[in-house]
């Protein structure tokens, strides 16, 4: 990792003012990684359906990227670029594919956190191979796998919770623990808004949501995808329209109704995310800790949701490639918030960006 001050933090404050000095006041760190999610499917991206009031207010109050990238857009590369803050062509371990290296390992970025003196938890969708021996759990003081299949958990009560809804309880039970002397770095990972793979029930969707999301968009006509255009299909090369992005084409985006059903269930998705992150800043500001946390809500990848013929994400279109990125940072001053800023941003500049952020 670099140990300069990051891209980010310079488009961010214009300066290197950003960069917490040794002795300062070290700030908490919450991290909120969506899974498959678009890059306009924000309200403040200009969506105009998806409800998102939670991340809108965080990217009123802070900084959006509109130009967020991830280097590779498959689930577990984009997670282990994050984590370790390397391309994958420097992480992954050439034999032995999708497994990190133990090199890459050692300098994650909550490794580092937490030699400095960070408090570090990891709550939701885990989706990283290490080498042989390698437990996730080891590497942070808190750590719970939180995965879908299915989303939706039967508690010992019977009462059935989303999973969504379970990362974000942990993450409050571990912000009302968080003592004051010491910074803190959360990851809350949702598997959410990924499909559920195995689940294409008719009139239903494959994207089981959260129950805060019942009824939401049922209403709302969904149009057709903006690159609906056979030609744009068939202006593809062959080994692209034989590829999986074509097959999960099929599974849901292929006829109106099927569209339509899917694409309500991927958004209530999304605004279940924006419903259970409400509670956890509310945790954080009923602990006293909101002043000093900054707030990084992004994805793993995007997604292509029926344009140019496709579903899901693996290849090198913007639909794919491209993702959210809102910071909220409350010690910025209020002049340079509620920017929407124009220069790229990469999933690899944020790890780097968070050890700056913690001197």
């Amino acid at each position: 990792m670099r140990p300069t001050v990051t891209f980010l933090c310079l488009v961010l404050a214009g300066s290197d003012t950003m960069h917490a000095a040794p002795g300062a006041t070290r700030p908490n760190i919450l991290f909120l990684f969506a899974d498959d999610q678009r890059f306009d499917t924000m309200g403040c991206a200009g969506h105009p359906i998806v409800r998102t009031p939670t991340i809108d207010r965080l990217a009123k109050e802070g900084v959006r990227f509109q130009n967020a990238f991830v280097t590779t857009s498959v689930c577990w590369v984009s997670r282990a670029v994050v984590l370790t803050g390397q391309w994958a062509r420097s992480h992954a371990q050439r034999d032995a594919i999708p497994t990190v290296t133990q090199t890459a390992i050692q300098t994650m970025f909550p490794v580092e956190l937490r030699k400095a003196g960070y408090r570090t938890g990891h709550f939701g969708k885990w989706h990283f191979k290490g080498p042989p021996g390698f437990r996730p759990e080891e590497h942070y003081e808190e750590f719970e796998h939180i995965g879908r299949n299915p989303y939706l958990k039967t508690l010992p009560d019977g009462t059935r919770r989303h999973e969504t809804d379970l990362i974000c309880d942990r993450g409050i039970t571990f912000i009302r623990a968080q003592p004051k002397e010491r910074p803190f770095c959360l990851n809350l990972w949702f598997n959410a808004a990924h499909a559920e793979d195995g689940d294409r029930r008719p009139g239903i969707g494959h994207y089981p949501w959260p129950q805060s999301a019942d009824g939401m968009y049922d209403d709302v006509p969904i149009p057709a995808p903006r690159l609906r255009d056979p030609a744009t299909y068939e202006a593809h090369p062959q080994f692209l329209k034989d590829s999986i992005n074509r097959q999960r084409f099929f599974w849901g985006y292929d006829t109106p109704e099927k569209y339509a059903t899917n694409l309500r269930a991927y958004y209530r998705m999304i605004s279940g995310i924006d419903t259970a992150i409400g509670r956890v800043l509310a945790a954080l500001q009923d602990a006293g800790l909101a002043g000093n946390t900054i707030v990084v809500y992004s994805a793993d990848n995007g997604y292509y949701l029926g344009d140019r013929g496709f579903q899901g994400k693996w290849s090198h279109f913007e639909e794919s490639l491209r993702v959210p990125l809102v910071v909220y940072d409350p010690r910025l001053p209020k002049e340079r918030r509620g920017r929407a800023l124009d220069p790229m941003a990469l999933n690899v500049d944020l790890p780097a960006t968070f050890l700056d952020w913690a001197g």
